[in-house]
């Protein structure tokens, strides 16, 4: 007799489903509409998202176990996207409004679930195991159009300005037309959107380390996840003679722990404050190590030098506010003194004075101005004119200034008033130009720096431990 062995149904940790549920000729069009709501509160959840995905990346890192907790929210959020991404324009496949939930409803069209990993890997080789998904992010980002939103501007050398639709909106929006003119949604086509999908998925969950899994590389189409819903391993055979063994009691199924409003409004709020935490670290960390390794021979912080140029008779930056407050949002008594280095090969004049002062003397000359304090070059407004009447060192009112050619240093007390800074060439002739560098003395720079930093590590501290608390599972 010939023994047989039970069929072997493989599935994915990852199950996505979608079943197409008659969406009507025209709501696509104010879907966006409707599902600002969604959009406002998925916001939240995901910064949500990517916190407890980082804070369970570090604990996977040295125990190769993901919180129950942190791993139960993080399923609802992918839940709750797909659901949204379903109804909207990540499928159009049914006109039923989402439900507000992390937990899954059995009675809705799109359904998400994922396997949890009772066991991963830890230390290095994790790392090197989330950089092998590099591929498959580059995959999802042309699926979703993820990658388009931060494109290469060659022009100016930066990210940003160019962005394109991924596949999946594009086969929803052609399904969508077909949908408002025929009034069928394109079998063929909801197939394909629902594979990407579930290819797009799979991918956020691993690189939420949420399964160890690495994704395939292939579309698995349809409303259904191939393989069901369980994994059934191929069994060995038993002989006819032997008695039957007693079959051990099954182990009991892991409860996911039920997340209500109180408990994602917890999380929200705890995840935002763990970034403005991060954030605060970062910058007292900057802070001192800008006030300990960047000031110079002076003790003043210089900015980077900026080249000037120009064909008229003088360059004039915008108003200083001087007092309690002024245009760089420090206050005078943060600020310190002020210093501005200008670096020329001819003789040039560097000047501050009042700007009521400044402006009587300049009218009806010919100049560059600028609208802040420290415009760049492409920022200056020329007003025409002709040469000034005396040379501008000859004025009593300028409260500090600097001649000659070469390296010439300016050094000031800001006071209260408007205040103008004016580069001139020494004689008052036009074509000026200069090497210009603005700084400060930021005295208490290193003891507000170690306030933030401080305040930082506290937040961080208080902001983990109201993580662990709600996302603890209770008993």
């Amino acid at each position: 007799m010939q023994a047989t062995f039970p069929t072997t149904v493989v599935h994915h940790p990852v199950r996505v489903e979608g079943h197409l549920d008659h969406p009507s000729r025209g709501l696509w069009l104010i879907k966006w509409l409707l599902a600002i709501p969604h959009f406002i509160v998925l916001f939240f959840l995901w910064v949500a998202f990517v916190v407890s995905a980082v804070l369970s990346f570090l604990v996977v890192l040295f125990t190769g176990r993901y919180p129950h907790g942190l791993f139960d929210f993080n399923v609802g959020v992918l839940r709750w996207s797909w659901r949204v991404g379903f109804y909207a324009y990540g499928a159009n496949g049914t006109d039923r409004y989402p439900p507000f939930t992390l937990e899954d409803r059995t009675d809705y069209p799109a359904r998400l679930e994922i396997d949890y990993p009772e066991q991963q890997r830890r230390g290095l080789p994790l790392i090197g195991w989330w950089l092998a998904g590099i591929p498959q992010y580059i995959i999802a980002g042309i699926f979703i159009g993820g990658g388009g939103a931060a494109g290469w501007t060659a022009a100016d050398r930066s990210w940003g300005g160019v962005t394109w639709s991924g596949l999946i909106g594009l086969l929803v929006f052609v399904a969508a037309i077909v949908l408002l003119f025929r009034g069928e949604y394109p079998r063929q086509i909801f197939d394909l959107v629902l594979g990407l999908n579930r290819w797009v998925l799979r991918v956020a969950a691993y690189a939420a380390l949420m399964t160890p899994e690495y994704p395939p590389f292939r579309i698995d189409p349809g409303e259904d996840e191939p393989g069901g819903l369980l994994t059934i391993a191929p069994a060995a055979p038993t002989p006819p003679s032997a008695p039957e063994a007693a079959t051990p009691p099954a182990a009991p199924a892991v409860e996911r722990q039920r997340w209500g409003p109180g408990r994602i409004l917890g999380m929200t709020l705890a995840s935002l404050a763990m970034l403005l935490a991060i954030a605060m670290v970062t910058a007292g960390g900057i802070g001192v190590v800008v006030d300990q390794s960047a000031r110079d021979s002076s003790g003043f912080l210089m900015s980077p030098a900026r080249s000037y140029s120009t064909n008229t008779h003088a360059l004039v930056s915008g108003s200083y506010r001087g007092g309690t407050s002024n245009d760089w949002y420090v206050a005078s008594s943060l600020l310190g003194d002020v210093r501005l280095r200008v670096t020329s090969d001819r003789p040039v004049f560097l000047g501050i004075g009042p700007e009521g002062a400044v402006t009587a003397y300049l009218a009806g000359v010919s100049r560059a101005q600028g609208s802040r304090f420290d415009s760049p070059s492409s920022a200056f407004r020329v007003h025409g004119g002709g040469a000034p009447s005396t040379p501008p060192a000859t004025q009593s009112f300028w409260v500090a200034h600097a001649t000659g050619s070469g390296e010439q240093t300016l050094t000031w007390t800001p006071q209260s008033g408007n205040w103008l800074v004016v580069l001139m060439n020494s004689d008052g002739s036009a074509g000026v130009s200069g090497a210009i560098r603005v700084g400060a003395q930021l005295p208490a720079l290193l003891t507000i720096a170690i306030a933030v930093l401080g305040g930082g590590v506290m937040l961080m501290t208080l902001s983990a431990g109201a993580i662990y608390l709600i996302a603890r599972r209770r008993g």
